[in-house]
């Protein structure tokens, strides 16, 4: 046996989990804690309990590339050689990638009866692009909305923290059970099948890749370094990962981010009335940006069931 798993540890004694006895590391709460605190520091996002099992299984292949024997080893090493590429690997591991085309349905007309009111060029922010469906789906909702010439001047900026999915999404390629639920008449427009060794796959067309620009980032930065600001931002299904004090922090960034009377896109389970004053709820999951273009607020309705309270500081 290594040294390093004789040495006495404070957590030796604590119980085997059902699943774990035939592990190939051991894994102590004290490794999991940690695992918890680094990934919140690095990207913000809030591992609940119940995802211990899957930081092992997806982690214990880092111990397995790196011929590390414990997880200790690992997060000792993780924090002191300090390597870009390794955090990449390490909060790519724990980034849970959930998505598909036109999730959320209820959103695109939404946006397809907003972008052709709004001053042109119009631009849109997907801040959670993961493998690529909800950039190319925003995409596609421009086209129908404003035309194929209308469309060309428009763009879409798609982001994640995962280098992984963004370089799938980058490619355009799709299994075709990932499409076919859309309509004849979008998968004609807007992919093309796959023939000989790609049969049973498909590819977005040029013309709605070209709309779309991706880029690597993390919501949990400081500054985001955008220089453009947008008509609409998406940011769906991520903010169930963060605590409010960070939802907050992110929401604050989006703000200077937006258009005068930019749209806010949110998840079906996210709810951010109680997190910030400036967005107001304006259908469902769907925020309004509440100043106007002086940069004044506009006023809230009173008679709404979206009163505001700043929870900044509170935890999750």
């Amino acid at each position: 046996m290594m040294a390093t798993r004789a040495q006495p540890r404070p957590d030796r004694q604590e119980p085997v989990r059902s699943g774990e006895s035939n592990r190939d590391f051991e894994f102590t709460t004290a490794d999991f804690t940690r695992i918890r605190d680094l990934i919140h520091r690095s990207a913000g996002i809030s591992l609940s309990d119940h995802k211990r099992d899957m930081a092992y299984s997806r982690l214990a292949r880092r111990l397995r590339a790196r011929g590390l024997d414990t997880f200790r080893q690992y997060l000792d090493l993780l924090e002191a050689e300090n390597n870009p590429a390794e955090w990449e690997a390490f909060t790519n591991a724990l980034t849970t990638n959930l998505t598909a085309f036109f999730r959320e349905a209820h959103h695109f007309p939404i946006l397809a009866d907003f972008v052709p009111r709004r001053a042109q060029p119009v631009s849109v922010w997907c801040s959670a692009a993961s493998t690529g469906e909800e950039p190319y789906s925003i995409a596609m909702t421009l086209i129908e909305a404003l035309g194929d010439s209308g469309a060309r001047q428009a763009s879409v900026l798609a982001t994640d923290i995962d280098t992984q999915v963004l370089a799938k999404a980058e490619a355009g390629v799709y299994q075709f059970d990932q499409v076919k639920h859309l309509s004849p008449e979008r998968l004609k427009r807007f992919f093309l099948r796959g023939t000989g060794a790609h049969a049973g796959m498909v590819k977005v067309r040029p013309e709605v890749r070209a709309l779309v620009r991706f880029e690597q980032l993390n919501l949990t930065d400081r500054d985001y370094q955008l220089r453009s600001s947008f008509d609409a931002i998406f940011c769906r299904n991520v903010m169930i990962y963060f605590d409010k004090p960070t939802q907050a922090q992110v929401l604050a960034r989006f703000e200077p981010l937006m258009k005068t009377g930019g749209l806010l896109f949110a998840g079906h389970s996210e709810n951010f009335t109680y997190v910030t004053q400036a967005f107001k709820l304006r259908g469902q999951t769907v925020y309004e940006l509440t100043r106007d273009a002086t940069g004044t607020r506009t006023p809230q309705r009173a008679s709404g069931a979206t009163h505001h309270h700043s929870t900044s500081g509170v935890a999750a």
